[in-house]
């Protein structure tokens, strides 16, 4: 046994002296702009709560009210006893949003991810997955089976040359917006080059559902395709929705299939009835409260500017995730731990997450931040940046 706990040991020295030691963050609040720690109140500017969402009254009504009706917990997997009313009308709601037939739930975006491509693939397929994408779509093409290929990040020549040499059913895994960039795939580009080469598309949508297009529905819709142009489309709950969970859309025969052999869904206890009564909740909102969205693109737009003035090295992004590129991890640590001392809570993101001397802080806005914070943000960054 002390072969194990030397092993760690050593891992978790390494960790240390290399800045890449991880820690949680206990939170005394709920989520929102400004979050409680040890006591002390902060500027929240990393969290996924895109919409403001996570503590609106209505959500946290519903969830009340749900709970108190069904409890706090399924008790069981779907296709045991543990599938009530809730799963099922967020499930029809969902489908009918995204314009596909049909939905399935999943308790968290990794399972769903792993799950959904663990099935759809076998061996002797192909998958090709951009070089950037969520680790949860890089391990589930692992781990599949298929043949795994990778493509420079939105790069569609290249993909397009991996396609044409592949013989055999072909699937092309991407985000819709990059987790760690804050990017978007050129999806119209990818959804013409599948069809032509008769290759599925799949793209994993959990930063752009409910935060782009007209009317939330995400990526795809902000790209301007057609529903059977991305035959599986996944995306999460926890984010701009501000619940828990994850959902994949897209034909019967799709979800008839992940109902019957994915391991994930088969094995897994279901999300508690009330988080889907609190997600269907938060999905009326994103339908009907549009303001959100133009109010976050605003800050978005604001932000950039202020930056570009501050001569910020932010990467390119259109979206909530806004990337400051740091480069060396330990600088990047020491800038994150200086905006906290400051009452700023920004996360630096380092290696292995991100390419070894790509680390940074990623930066997130939320609609329920106000232009007045986002100026103090700005003001500060450069105050640390000078000094850091």
């Amino acid at each position: 046994m002390t072969g194990f706990a030397e092993r760690f040991g050593a891992v978790l020295k390494q960790r240390r002296e290399q800045g890449l030691y991880r820690q949680r963050l206990t939170l005394q609040s709920a989520q929102g702009p400004v979050v409680r720690i040890d006591g002390r109140d902060y500027l929240n500017f990393c969290s996924n709560d895109y919409l403001g969402l996570a503590a609106h009254p209505r959500v946290v009504e519903r969830f009340r009210q749900a709970a108190a009706e069904y409890g706090v917990g399924s008790g069981a997997s779907h296709l045991v006893c543990g599938h009530s009313a809730p799963h099922h009308e967020l499930e029809e709601a969902l489908a009918e949003f995204t314009g596909r037939e049909r939905a399935l739930l999943y308790s968290s975006g990794y399972t769903a991810n792993t799950g959904i491509l663990s099935s759809v693939l076998q061996r002797g397929d192909y998958v090709f997955e951009d070089r950037l994408n969520h680790a949860s779509l890089l391990d589930g093409g692992l781990h599949s089976g298929a043949r795994f290929q990778r493509f420079p990040h939105n790069d569609v020549s290249a993909l397009q040359a991996k396609l044409k040499a592949a013989d055999g059913p072909r699937l092309v895994v991407v985000d819709g917006v990059f987790s760690m960039d804050g990017d978007t795939a050129p999806l119209r580009e990818l959804a013409e080059l599948c069809s032509a080469e008769d290759a599925w598309l799949m793209v994993d949508d959990a930063h752009g559902f409910g935060v782009l297009g007209a009317h939330g529905m995400g990526s795809t819709e902000a790209a301007r395709l057609a529903p059977s142009s991305v035959p599986i489309l996944m995306a999460t709950l926890g984010k701009a929705l501000g619940t828990a969970g994850a959902f994949v859309a897209g034909s019967e025969a799709l979800i008839e299939g992940l109902i019957q052999q994915s391991r994930n869904y088969i094995y897994t206890t279901a999300l508690p009835p009330a988080v889907a009564a609190a997600s269907l909740e938060a999905l009326a909102l994103v339908r009907d409260e549009s303001w959100r969205r133009d109010y976050l693109a605003g800050l978005i737009h604001r932000f950039r500017i202020g930056a570009e003035q501050l001569c910020l090295p932010l990467l390119p992004s259109a979206s909530a995730i806004q990337p400051l590129l740091v480069g060396d991890a330990s600088r990047a640590v020491a800038l994150s731990q200086n905006l906290r001392d400051n009452g700023f809570l920004i996360s630096a993101i380092r290696p292995p997450t991100v390419p070894a001397g790509t680390s940074r802080l990623r930066i997130t806005l939320s609609a329920a931040h106000s232009e007045t914070q986002v100026d103090q943000l700005l003001d500060q960054l450069a105050a640390c940046w000078m000094g850091g």
